[in-house]
């Protein structure tokens, strides 16, 4: 499954929309990518699982990278 991650940069400030950033992930769960993640210093907003429509149109941005962890 893939994932999308809303995510802040800085794990210690309150988050501000127009700064929020995405990651897309290939993990089995929401709990998998949060360990994926962890020893990163980011400020996860939000995570999503993509369906098969959803995933599609994600693809279609130039932006749309599987990160491997």
């Amino acid at each position: 499954m893939i994932f999308k991650v809303l995510y802040q940069e800085h794990e210690e400030e309150a988050p501000v929309r127009e700064e929020t950033k995405t990651m897309y992930i290939e993990a089995d769960s929401v709990k998998s990518v949060r360990e994926k993640l962890a020893d990163r210093s980011i400020n996860i907003e939000h995570i999503l699982e993509l369906n098969e429509a959803h995933l599609a149109y994600e693809k279609k941005s130039e932006d749309f990278k599987v990160e491997s962890i």
